[in-house]
């Protein structure tokens, strides 16, 4: 297949992502393109795992990873500046496509530019404008050229509002095997096999580790004065969240209870019986590989007090188990109640739930559903708008 922008004989794609699950999804669908398109070249603002997988990086993933309205205001100039020069290079030298992974507000912006000046734009991974605000589907629609939707209904929002979209499943339904072998990720780790454990991930993001650390660290010291057999690990997604979360172990005196890795948070949920886990990715993660779970998400009080003012947010649930049952499988905690005396309570009444065959079977229907080869999927919708802009 021989495609070609200007000079250049082969694909030039920009992907530009803004956290660690959105490097795994580039890295997987830059893998793909690139046995479709061996001589492609890929740019952008790049994660780890994307350059490993090929990604000239002109910026860090890291550089983006902000959450939240007012969380974002300290590294708003920063950003405006970051957006500007990308805006500028990408215009001087236009690529076939555009791939804007998450980071939702800094690719739409970003997108909305270029598809003006005539460039193709893929966003891959739908903001949640179906939960709230959903007036954005407007500028979505003149942002971009096709969304890439990883969760079915989805697709349909978009179809409603004439969004060209396509449902191309989650990656990580994929790669996780229907069934997982806790007893051989145990050995690997060093834990005893008979041993209760509890799987804890405070999140990836600065801010989010920051706001859920403390209550965390709380929440272990609860549950090792009520259960002193439990055992606890805590995968940490990068230096900065492992720095904030051992302080806020230590603050709690739980710091030699706490096993902490580098990474490793599919194999540490594996491992475990339960998790307890920030929202976002990790929740859908943890269902995939079929372990009871307690959501905790929260907000600066700024950021909560404007939602709630302006009766915006347009769904029941935030964590995905549940979107994507439509009910609640798995019990999540939002604000004032992320508390130890709440937290803690909620993870052992997981560990003893008596519904937990019909909580597999929930978990089973998603990870079936999902499961649609999904890089293979994204690449071949990315690959059919390219060739429609060199027609």
């Amino acid at each position: 297949m021989s495609l070609s922008h200007g000079k250049s004989p082969y694909p030039r794609i920009a992907i530009v992502v803004g956290e660690q699950s959105g490097d795994n999804l580039g890295a997987a669908l830059i893998e793909v393109l690139g046995q479709h398109f061996p001589n492609a070249q890929f740019f952008g603002i790049a994660g780890s795992r994307m350059v490993a997988s090929g990604c000239q990086a002109w910026e860090s993933a890291d550089a983006l990873a902000v959450m939240g309205i007012f969380e974002i205001i300290p590294h708003l100039w920063r950003l405006m500046r970051l957006r500007r020069r990308l805006i500028t290079r990408l215009l001087a030298d236009p690529p076939d496509v555009y791939i804007g992974i998450d980071a939702k507000e800094f690719n739409l912006s970003v997108e909305r530019k270029l598809k003006s000046a005539g460039i193709r734009t893929v966003q891959y991974v739908s903001p949640q404008v179906w939960a709230w605000r959903q007036g954005r589907v407007k500028k979505i629609a003149s942002a971009v050229d096709l969304m890439l939707c990883l969760l079915p209904f989805e697709k349909q929002f978009y179809q409603q509002h004439q969004v060209e979209a396509r449902f191309v499943g989650h990656p990580l339904a994929d790669q996780i095997p229907m069934q997982t072998d806790r007893i051989a990720v145990r050995h690997g780790m060093g834990l005893p096999i008979e041993s209760v454990c509890v799987a804890v991930l405070p999140g990836s993001r600065h801010g989010e580790v920051a706001r859920l650390s403390d209550d965390f660290a709380r929440t272990i010291a609860w549950l090792v004065r009520h259960q002193p057999d439990l055992r606890f690990v805590a995968p940490m997604s990068n230096d900065t969240a492992r720095k904030v979360f051992t302080q806020a172990l230590q603050q709690a005196g739980v710091l030699s209870q706490v096993l902490l890795l580098d990474g490793q948070s599919q194999q540490a949920m594996i491992a475990s019986d339960v998790v307890l886990l920030a929202s976002g990715t990790a929740t859908l993660e943890a269902a995939l590989v079929k372990r009871p779970m307690v959501v905790a998400y929260r907000l600066s009080t700024l950021t909560t007090l404007l939602l709630k003012g302006l009766g915006i947010v347009k769904t029941r649930f935030f964590s995905q188990p549940n979107l994507l049952a439509n009910k609640q499988l798995v019990p999540e905690y939002f604000n004032a109640q992320v508390r130890a005396d709440i937290l803690g309570p909620a993870v052992l009444a997981q560990l003893v739930r008596n519904d937990r065959v019909a909580l597999d079977e929930e978990y089973v229907r998603i990870h079936q559903q999902l499961r649609q080869n999904a890089s293979e999927q994204a690449a071949r919708a990315i690959i059919q708008l390219i060739e429609q802009s060199q027609s």
